[in-house]
């Protein structure tokens, strides 16, 4: 069982800059490709960036490709996300993701991940 517990998230002007974090308990993340997700209010759940086991690959939806990065910390057991150039239509809650599978490879299909946080809010304003 691992533990995800998102933060960073808040208020952000329109052009801004938000890091996401996720900190990880119960095990450590270098065994798990993780990924970071997003849910608008009335929309489904978005595939939003990935990183394999190893961190040497990564993926982006292509709504935040060129403005989002996702990395890891393996001393520090947690992932984030850098968001720049944020757009009112980023606004969400934003969930951290943890597959455990053996294969190392980047995830971007919610269903197969084992384990969520339990999200946090980033609201961008125009």
């Amino acid at each position: 069982q691992v533990n995800l517990v998102e933060s960073g998230g808040g208020l952000v002007q329109a052009g801004g800059s938000l890091r996401l974090s996720c900190a990880a308990s119960g095990r450590t993340l270098s065994r798990y490709n993780m990924g970071w997700f997003r849910q608008a209010p009335g929309k489904e759940r978005e595939f939003v960036a990935g990183i394999n086991q190893s961190g040497l690959f990564t993926a982006y939806g292509d709504s935040v490709k060129g403005r989002f990065t996702i990395s890891r910390d393996y001393g520090k057991n947690s992932v984030y996300l850098q968001m720049n150039s944020l757009k009112p239509e980023d606004t969400a809650v934003y969930y951290c993701a943890a597959d455990s599978s053996f294969s190392s490879r980047v995830v971007i299909t919610s269903h197969e991940y084992d384990y969520w946080g339990q999200g946090t809010q980033v609201t961008v304003s125009s």
